[in-house]
């Protein structure tokens, strides 16, 4: 009896359900999810090959752009292939040591994305409010080191989350509202006190999106506060377009990430399936977006994969 008693307290297997609520819609909801994935892994692929074999895009911003796509790959890949099995083949059983898995690599690949925007912005402030130190500033072991920097940090600040969980007995369900894991929703099925455990990750998020985000404003008041000293209007529009790809990364980050962390801690009166369509949306289309507003708005990118594909297509013909 106290066996069982054990094993039902530490399963060995959680069951995800999905969205709640929409579990007849789950099949239809694939084929976009499915769609989206397909899209980031081959955006971001084709923009990892591009930076690398062309030495002009060997950049500061370009570097860290490709820090962002590893970690955008890792993310999505880490969830949305267990997300299309719930969904096509009702496989909503995972390891409890995969479900931990799953809650460290999504959350510090996720804080090491938000290192790599705030990384960004620091490279356009000195671009723009510093241009004649950039090169000296932000030099290859500068940029290299700061990228270790941050995948430290995102290692470091989440290693502790799967042992907290770890370390918890389920007694209520091993049934996961969600479709991949994640803290907050281990933590509600969880049958002892998780006050502390719940500060802990609160701090961390404040610690990294939430500073990183406050210093990324920072960055841009000073970057407008120069651009608007410039003499000229065509010179400031032309100085604030270099901004345009990274600020429109950030806002289609930011936002769900905010609302779907928000919602999982304060908003208990937002339906169940609203947060975790969110939830889902941050982990699907930034990654797809990234690459696609870097590769229409910036010209180096976009010459270089015309290119690329106007060889295949000349090789293809001559095949």
């Amino acid at each position: 009896m106290s066996a069982y008693n054990k094993t039902d307290i530490y399963p060995s297997t959680f069951i995800l359900i999905g969205i709640p609520g929409l579990e007849t819609a789950h099949i239809w909801i694939s084929i976009p999810f499915c769609v989206v994935y397909l899209l980031a892994l081959l955006g971001n692929c084709c923009l990892l090959f591009i930076i690398k074999t062309d030495s002009s895009l060997h950049e500061p911003m370009y570097l860290f752009l490709c820090m962002l796509a590893l970690a955008d790959l890792t993310v999505c890949t880490t969830a949305v292939p267990k997300l299309l099995s719930l969904f096509w083949f009702h496989d909503g059983e995972i390891r409890f040591e995969a479900c931990l898995t799953q809650v460290f690599l999504i959350h510090s690949c996720s804080t090491m994305e938000s290192g790599f925007f705030l990384a960004m912005a620091f490279d356009r402030y000195v671009a723009i409010c510093n241009p004649l130190r950039h090169a000296s500033i932000l030099t290859h072991s500068t940029v290299g080191g700061m990228g270790l920097v941050i995948v430290f940090r995102g290692t470091a600040l989440l290693f502790p989350h799967p042992f907290l969980l770890r370390w918890l007995p389920y007694c209520r369900t091993n049934i996961i509202s969600h479709t991949y894991c994640e803290f907050m929703a281990l933590i509600k099925i969880a049958c002892a006190e998780t006050r502390i455990r719940r500060a802990y990750s609160l701090i961390v998020a404040f610690l990294t999106g939430g500073v990183d985000f406050m210093l990324i404003i920072c960055s841009y008041v000073l970057i407008l506060y120069t651009v608007f000293h410039l003499p000229s209007k065509d010179a400031r529009l032309k100085t604030l377009g270099t901004c345009g790809s990274h600020v429109c990364v950030i806002l289609v980050s930011y936002t769900p990430a905010f609302f779907s962390f928000l919602t999982h801690r304060f908003g208990h009166h937002v339906a169940p399936h609203v947060h975790i369509f969110v939830a889902n949306i941050y982990l699907l289309v930034p990654p797809m977006v990234n690459p696609i507003i870097y590769g229409v708005r910036t010209k180096k990118i976009r010459d270089r994969f015309l290119q690329f594909f106007k060889v295949s297509e000349i090789n293809m013909f001559y095949a």
